[in-house]
């Protein structure tokens, strides 16, 4: 016989292995980030002006220690959604990092435009994390009636939120030094109608030709849940199986007992953690066994009772068996 090594690894299953892959790629995206945004602050440190060099160097330090902590909760987080989420939260926030980096080392031409640029920064924070919780509600939404039309509308409109995420975020990263026409803007406002529209489509899909889910009762507070009973079916209608197949009663923990029936027909829920039945409940009795009950002594004196008389032997009819004797009466 052969006895197991207790310290040997456990075996992971199947089910964990794409979980774990998640994982693995979210934290080497993550180091590849803090090592990518370390890159961009050297450079910009050897070929940059000395003018406020230590309180960038701070800020580039609380960036850093920042994403490390988010990442760090990205990865815990990952098992727990979808793989296109988990990776796609992970991205933009290395997308942040890199714009952060970006705009802490970019050389200012303004004196104001240091709390500008933070201003400026967590405006591009709110717009990444905003349209990434859209893109999550809307592909949920999109899921409960998949067709060809809608998939075509969620593509159109994902694509949309995302230029339209990407045409806000370059003027706010980089309005600086870029010089953006009127018809930059005009493209802005378009995108976000359009985007707008494919928003609203789906919803309003859902609402004329999604199923309906099924609901159940409400139970008070701290009961379970009672479930619909099924319509009764209609006259010559033939009954269905779950018609035909009713609930079991609910019992006592002893698993015998029979919980009380209020007025409404439903069980006492409340007798069930409290052991007493609600005022005005219906209480049955435990089915109880055939009770043995021992034969009572006979008097000395009394006469035996009267033998059942047997039934003739052939007796009954067409061969059926005869009927059983009656009881002794007393």
């Amino acid at each position: 016989m052969t006895v197991p090594d207790p310290y040997a690894p456990a075996e992971t299953r199947r089910d964990d292995a794409p979980t774990s892959f998640l994982l693995r790629a979210a934290i080497w995206v993550a180091i590849g980030a803090l090592i990518a945004a370390a890159i961009v602050c050297v450079v910009w440190v050897l070929v940059g002006g000395q003018n406020g060099i230590v309180g960038r160097a701070f800020l580039t330090i609380l960036l850093l220690v920042a994403f490390a902590g988010v990442a760090i909760l990205d990865a815990h987080l990952a098992p727990r959604r979808p793989a296109w989420f988990a990776l796609a939260s992970m991205g933009t926030w290395v997308a942040i990092l890199l714009i952060g980096a970006v705009m802490i080392w970019m050389p200012e031409r303004y004196y104001w435009g240091g709390f500008s640029r933070f201003v400026q920064f967590l405006l591009i924070v709110l717009i990444l994390q905003l349209g990434l919780l859209h893109l999550r509600l809307y592909l949920k939404a999109f899921q409960r009636y998949d067709t060809p039309f809608t998939r075509v509308v969620a593509i159109a409109t994902i694509t949309l939120v995302v230029a339209l995420a990407a045409l806000l975020v370059i003027p706010l990263a980089f309005g600086e030094y870029l010089n953006l026409a009127d018809l930059y803007w005009r493209i802005v406002v378009a995108v976000a109608i359009l985007a707008a529209v494919g928003t609203a489509l789906i919803p309003l899909v859902n609402v004329l030709f999604a199923p309906k889910q099924p609901r159940a009762a409400v139970a008070p507070y701290g009961h379970a849940p009672v479930p619909l009973a099924p319509a009764p079916a209609a006259a010559g209608a033939p009954a269905t199986q779950e018609q035909q197949e009713l609930l079991p009663w609910p019992m006592y923990v002893d698993g015998v007992t029979p919980l009380p029936m209020l007025p409404d027909g439903s069980p006492d829920w409340n007798a069930y953690y409290t052991g007493y039945p609600s005022p005005g409940a219906h209480v049955f009795g435990a089915p109880e066994p055939a009770a043995q009950h021992p034969a009572a002594p006979a008097d000395a004196g009394a006469p035996p009772p009267p033998a059942a008389p047997a039934a003739p032997a052939g007796s009954g009819y067409e061969g059926y068996p005869p009927p059983p004797p009656l009881p002794p009466r007393q």
